[in-house]
């Protein structure tokens, strides 16, 4: 049996081929892909050659073993149908459609309990925002947001619309977004946004910092734009005793960040957040299925696959990565379609 994988090898090289796979085992299910989505932040830093080498893939996720060193297969976000099954294999799952933390790849073989039955009525362009939903509710969850407070979100790729839209129901005074690109800012308005500025205009940080600055500044901040430089910005926008939650992964992205001013005097508290793991004080209660539930209630609620911007057969992945790494400024979400495809590698 043979399989259309896609590998990073180099950065800025990604190649398509087939290769050959195992029949199910025992214990496994097989799974032919329908569509997979692509993460404009970690993906990129792979695809950039920005992603530490010596790191694991993912050591909660099976199907990523390894380290970013090139070559590699990568992506965890695959929607697909059930095929097959090993030997005693369950038949309730046979023809259902399913999500699982996968690489690119047109089929896999996974077990149960890497496998998450998509809701009915979910489309599968909906069930691939299921790991960006699950960390824009693990931001909330660890920057606990409360009645009344300001709220300051940057960036507004999906992770941070995502998180602006979770943040748009809580009874908030304000919750103001920063994004480069108009595109963004306007789904960021339409998701819950009382304003959203742009980073790169003086007056909008001007009018933002006097906005704030009348209300003692931001209680909650989220770094959310992938660009360590925001960190000053996140601090200059911090009331005192705030918190600035850090959602961003920088990979081997460096800046010089002024934490000798305010930042120490204002006593504003600095959060990693990682959605791989759950803060040990919560963990007692949202655990893994809770927190995956949560998430299927929330993409029903809001209806994420509208921020698809851009669908591409697998063997044009080339040409999807070279789009999101030199003029992302229109695009929110791009999706591989799996389909039969020849051997083809980036220029």
């Amino acid at each position: 049996m043979k399989r259309t994988a896609l590998r990073f090898t180099a950065p800025r090289r990604v190649e398509v081929c087939r290769e050959p796979m195992d029949e199910p085992r025992r214990g496994e299910i097989l799974v032919e892909t329908e569509l997979s989505a692509v993460s404009a932040g970690t993906e990129i830093l792979v695809y950039r050659g920005l992603a530490p080498a010596e790191m694991d893939a993912d050591s909660s996720i099976a199907s990523l073993p390894g380290s970013l060193a090139f070559p590699l297969k990568y992506g965890y976000s695959a929607v697909g149908r059930v095929r097959g099954l090993g030997p005693d294999g369950d038949p309730w799952w046979m023809d259902r459609l399913v999500f699982s933390f996968q690489p690119h790849q047109s089929w896999f073989t996974a077990s149960p309990d890497q496998l998450f039955p998509v809701p009915e009525g979910a489309s599968p362009e909906s069930a691939v925002f299921l790991p960006n939903m699950e960390t824009a509710l693990n931001l909330v969850l660890d920057g606990r947001p409360m009645a009344g407070e300001r709220v300051a979100v940057l960036g507004q790729g999906i992770v941070g619309l995502l998180t602006t839209a979770l943040l748009g129901r809580f009874p908030l005074e304000e919750l103001v977004t920063l994004d480069g690109y108009s595109p963004r800012r306007k789904w960021s308005r339409t998701l819950g946004a009382s304003a959203s500025m742009d980073p790169a205009s003086e007056k909008d940080l001007s009018d933002l910092a006097r906005r704030l600055g009348k209300l003692g500044g931001a209680d909650l901040v989220y770094e959310l734009s992938g660009n360590p430089e925001a960190l000053d910005t996140a601090v200059a926008l911090s009331g005192f005793s705030s918190r600035i939650v850090v959602g961003s992964w920088y990979g081997r992205k460096r800046a010089s960040v002024d934490l000798g001013g305010r930042f120490h005097r204002e006593r504003i508290r600095l959060v990693g957040s990682q959605v791989s793991t759950i803060a040990p004080e919560l963990a007692g209660r949202w655990d893994k299925k809770r927190r995956m539930e949560t998430a299927w209630r929330w993409i029903e609620r809001l209806g994420p696959e509208r921020l698809v911007t851009r669908r591409f057969p697998l063997e044009r992945a080339a040409e999807a990565y070279r789009l999101l790494d030199e003029d992302p400024s229109e695009q929110l979400q791009v999706i591989f379609d799996h389909k039969e495809a020849s051997c083809t590698s980036s220029p």
